[in-house]
């Protein structure tokens, strides 16, 4: 199945969830709204046209503007489809704060569509500051538990020192 057979059967069965696609470009990807990505990915896995039923990648990005310190946080999923032979990617853009625990950027996890998903959230969590509501166990997995901040956010500024020893 091309991308833009999975863009229009995304469109059919979810509408106004979804937000934009560019499937022209070198990495086909589909923009969904953030509440509605737990949903996507259950149907990407089970409908039988689809079988999305491996992903390869979940992940941050920090798109800031250095210029502005405006921007977004996105996450996002790379999945294929092992019996079908068809990939997509798929993105949810999030606010840089938002309401989730310490003012993070919410967003549902999939750890019940893939278990995989696990461990992808806990470094999307860890390195970018993503709070996947529905984790079953959201905590650091990179950085020490007394780390503050988020390592790959752009505007994460390094410590001098940490735990008493200078870090740089």
């Amino acid at each position: 199945m091309t991308p833009q057979q999975i863009h229009e059967l995304l469109l059919e069965k979810f509408q106004d969830k979804i937000e934009s696609a560019n499937l022209g470009s070198l990495e086909p990807h589909i923009t969904v709204k953030a509440e509605a990505i737990a949903d996507v990915c259950q149907f990407l896995k089970s409908d039988q046209r689809l079988q999305m039923n491996h992903l390869n990648n979940l992940c941050g990005v920090d798109h800031l503007d250095a210029k502005t310190g405006t921007g977004r946080i996105e996450v996002v999923y790379h999945m294929q489809s092992y019996p079908q032979r068809h990939r997509i990617c798929i993105k949810v853009a999030l606010p840089r704060t938002g309401d989730g625990p310490n003012g993070l950027p919410k967003c549902p996890s999939v750890t019940k569509v893939w278990d995989v998903a696990n461990w992808h959230e806990r470094e999307a969590f860890d390195l970018f500051g993503i709070h996947f509501e529905g984790h079953p166990k959201l905590v650091r997995i990179l950085c020490d538990e007394g780390w503050e901040g988020h390592p790959l956010r752009k505007d994460y500024v390094f410590p001098t020192h940490y735990q008493g020893m200078r870090a740089n």
